[in-house]
């Protein structure tokens, strides 16, 4: 390879099925591919997961076990690794990891370059405000501070969340893995094992079912759409704690058969190819690996103006924006794409939209030349704020 290979751990906290880490995998694998010595460290375990990173040679996967929130035997393993494997950078997935990493680096002594990936923006909790002050401190020393949206950069920048350069990396998606690959029969079909017909006009929602993601909401926009006259249906992708609450409202609102939940599922991708649009109703969300997953299966998303929706959604292009908690604006928007011709040509902007902006592969190269240049192995040794 023509520029130098660099040598990089990955921190996390875990390695379950959540975007942070997610990404995390997905850097690990992309970096080992173009050449470069990358190492993956999961501070908790999920040891399940581990098999899904293919470090490459002269890499390797770890898991410290961390038994509590802060566990200086998992510290003292984590400085132990560093010392042996000498990075020239670590980068961390959220403050959890950052803390693990600044606190092993300098019992290690050794002084790799130090980045953290910030995937949240709103604090659900009191104990997550006071976590915040107590993180805030390890921000300040990492090198680099990697946003994953403008909207969450000036969120946290207006509270004191910063490093001594802080830019924006919007989060990525395969292309190749995540392409509308299903001939109409083969829809067809996926849409009949659901229970739909080819008449109805199928909304998909991936995404756990938890209270901030607010599945309710699109129950009630489905009785609605059911009243003007569209064969509204909802496919809900995913399984949590709200699902009763869920299918009391449907009952409640007489949708019942109207909405269907397929329970957790690890391929997502023939769910969302069952569905006309993908709806995200959520309350609070960065920048939405679902939504662009959506995107690039060529279906049009209706997100609420949240996070960093106003910056992969163009209204009336790929998908529409609607204020959160505004069902009346959410039904509107989906009427508008339960015309066939609308939603297709929609879809087919969203996919050419991912393919520009939001791929795997710049997403890869964005973090690929920010390390190089960290590490003063790239192209002008000082990284850009703006990445």
């Amino acid at each position: 390879m023509s520029h130098p290979i660099l040598r990089v751990i990955f921190a996390a906290s875990s390695l379950p099925h959540g975007g942070a880490e997610r990404h995390t995998i997905a850097l690990t694998n992309r970096l080992a591919e173009r050449g470069h010595e990358c190492h993956a460290v999961s501070i908790k375990g999920h040891r399940g997961e581990l098999g899904r990173i293919r470090p490459g040679a002269g890499g390797s996967v770890s898991s410290l076990n961390a038994e509590r929130h802060f566990d200086k035997r998992a510290v003292r393993e984590f400085a132990a690794l560093i010392s042996r494997i000498r990075p020239s950078a670590i980068v961390a997935a959220n403050p959890y990891a950052l803390m693990y990493s600044r606190l092993a680096m300098q019992v290690s002594g050794q002084r790799p370059r130090l980045a953290v990936t910030f995937h949240t923006t709103l604090l659900q909790s009191a104990k997550e405000q006071l976590q915040m002050l107590f993180y805030r401190p390890f921000f300040w020393t990492a090198d680099f501070l990697v946003f994953v949206c403008e909207r969450q950069k000036r969120h946290w920048l207006r509270r004191g969340v910063f490093a001594r350069r802080n830019g924006v990396i919007h989060n990525g998606v395969d292309t190749d893995e995540f392409r509308d690959r299903w001939s109409p029969g083969e829809r067809a079909g996926l849409r009949r094992a659901l229970g739909f017909s080819a008449a109805d006009f199928v909304i998909g929602l991936s995404a756990l079912l938890r209270p901030e993601k607010n599945h309710v909401q699109l129950v009630d926009a489905v009785a609605a759409l059911r009243a003007q006259g569209v064969a509204a249906r909802a496919l809900m992708i995913g399984e949590g704690e709200m699902r009763a609450a869920i299918e009391a409202r449907a009952r409640a609102v007489d949708v019942e058969r109207s909405v269907v939940i397929t329970g957790f599922q690890s391929d997502v991708r023939p769910y969302i190819a069952a569905c006309d649009v993908v709806a995200l109703c959520s309350l609070t969300e960065t920048f939405s690996l679902a939504a662009i997953e959506a995107m690039a299966l060529r279906r049009p998303v209706v997100h609420s103006d949240v996070g960093g929706a106003s910056e992969m959604i163009i209204p009336g292009h790929n998908g529409f924006l609607f204020r959160v908690g505004d069902t009346r604006e959410l039904v509107h928007t989906l009427a508008i794409l339960a015309d066939p011709a609308v939603s297709r040509s929609m879809g087919d902007n969203a996919r050419e939209l991912v393919e520009r902006r939001f791929s795997e592969n710049t997403m890869v190269d964005r973090y690929e030349r920010l390390l190089l240049q960290l590490c003063g192995a790239g192209a002008g040794a000082t990284p850009s704020p703006a990445v």
